[in-house]
């Protein structure tokens, strides 16, 4: 991995932990607005944004998180089961904006991760929990779409990294 890469995704990383401390209350429980997840849309420019999408999640679940462990296994491995499945089908679809509503509905999708993870852990409801977590998930990254989008325009996320 080039030095820029490393530098980049550290960045990143950092980035998602400061943007979700901000929300703290509402990143942990069936309410989940957490902000940071808009970052998830950075995997569609370039891949190698997913080692620091998932090393910031596993960083702020590590320090903040009042679940321990269940957040450590089953957060970091909703993001990085979501993030593998976008760099899979972005080898099928070249447009930015398919690939931008894909991802939103693929990590809205695989909230049953986390719904499950709250269902063993707090013994919250599991389809209902699925349901409030989607649409927290689904919010955050659908009006992320246009953010990221426009970002994209100045800053060019595929020649940053």
């Amino acid at each position: 991995m080039k030095v820029r890469t490393l530098v980049i995704n550290g960045l990143l990383a950092a980035l998602y932990i400061a943007v979700s401390a901000l929300i703290v209350p509402f990143g942990f429980t069936n309410i989940q607005f957490r902000i940071s997840e808009i970052f998830n849309h950075l995997i569609v420019f370039d891949k190698r944004y997913f080692f620091g999408i998932v090393l910031g999640v596993f960083l702020y679940n590590l320090l903040f998180s009042p679940l321990g462990w269940y957040d450590l296994v089953f957060g970091v491995a909703h993001s990085a089961i979501s993030l593998a499945i976008i760099i899979l089908l972005a080898k099928y679809i070249k447009n930015i904006w398919v690939l931008l509503v894909a991802n939103t509905l693929v990590f809205t999708f695989n909230m049953f991760i986390v719904a499950f993870e709250l269902n063993l852990a707090l013994e919250l409801p599991f389809l209902f929990t699925w349901f409030t977590t989607a649409v927290g998930e689904f919010a955050v990254l659908a009006i992320g779409i246009p953010i990221i989008y426009a970002l994209n325009k100045r800053l060019q996320f595929n020649k940053l990294i």
